[in-house]
């Protein structure tokens, strides 16, 4: 009783800090990418490298600190099953690179909508493929959390580019498909580090190609780092850690939190307004979320 307490904690704060990891890397984004501090390229490089940068010490510091107090052989073995996989790199690689060129054209609320929608759509179609149905609960809260996303921003939505509209739904699928992958991991820590690790190459061979276009500026390039060591390889350290103990459709539906959390750290770091549409979609969000959550297998008044 006490160890699936202490599971469910773990788990929710997990999945909570994950989350306020990728609000921030909204916030990151949109200071970088919508002032032209950076440019697209450039700013997904130095994303990927430093998340890169920091992972390896922290692997350092978890081989001599950490591990060393453990089973060394338990160790080795563990290390072996997860160094990540080279598609699971390319998923990562991909969705930073088409999240920061989407942006060019299109503004904050209709990627985030095109991103997320996507990232649902792309998740439960998986699921539904490999034969699992949706209960009636299930499929209730998914709709309420849409509906109330969709609430949040229409308000704002423009007509995207379709290019960039491309883009952005290639960006969540690779997200989905990432995110899925968390779900099969033996090792979350290990397999996040060495997925960052393959990135490499293919971040060295983009640089190259980048090099006409690049232009930096000092607040770009810090933002890129905080965007890479903390809302990315912290962020997703935790989110794989999570994804191991998250059903298949809490994982998809909670991360429309996301949007209503860099709504907040708006209001909150870059000084804008709470609206009453922000409230009430934020109560339908949350309300789809707790169904899912709390409701998996419930029966409503009109199942057979």
């Amino acid at each position: 009783m006490l160890n699936n307490a202490y599971n469910t904690y773990k788990t929710f704060f997990l999945t909570s800090f994950a989350l306020l990891a990728f609000a921030a890397n909204s916030v990151f984004c949109r200071l970088a990418l919508g002032d032209e501090q950076v440019d697209a390229g450039s700013f997904t490089v130095i994303r990927l490298l430093s998340g890169s940068l920091f992972l390896g010490l922290f692997l350092v510091v978890k081989h001599f600190y950490f591990d060393a107090k453990s089973s060394h052989e338990t160790a080795q073995v563990n290390m072996q099953k997860s160094r990540g996989s080279w598609l699971n790199a390319i998923w990562l690689f991909v969705y930073a690179l088409t999240f920061s060129f989407a942006y060019i054209q299109l503004d904050t609320a209709t990627g985030a909508l095109v991103l997320f929608a996507t990232v649902q759509v792309t998740m439960l179609l998986t699921r539904v493929l490999k034969g699992h149905l949706l209960s009636r609960a299930e499929l209730i809260g998914l709709i309420l959390a849409v509906a109330g996303f969709v609430f949040l921003l229409a308000p704002q939505v423009s007509s995207p580019s379709l290019i960039a509209f491309v883009l952005m739904c290639v960006s969540g699928v690779s997200w989905a498909f990432y995110t899925l992958a968390g779900k099969k991991s033996l090792n979350p820590t290990s397999d996040t580090i060495f997925n960052f690790f393959r990135t490499t190459p293919l971040i060295i061979i983009f640089a190259l190609i980048n090099l006409d276009s690049t232009y930096l500026s000092f607040d770009g390039v810090l933002y890129a780092i905080l965007s890479g060591v903390f809302a990315s390889a912290l962020g997703y350290l935790l989110w794989y850690q999570a994804l191991t103990s998250l059903r298949h459709n809490v994982a998809a539906v909670v991360q429309l939190l996301v949007p209503v959390l860099a709504a907040i750290a708006g209001f909150i770091f870059l000084g804008e307004s709470v609206s009453v549409v922000f409230v009430i979609s934020s109560l339908i969000i949350l309300s789809g979320i707790l169904l899912v959550i709390k409701n998996p297998t419930l029966k409503l008044p009109f199942s057979k």
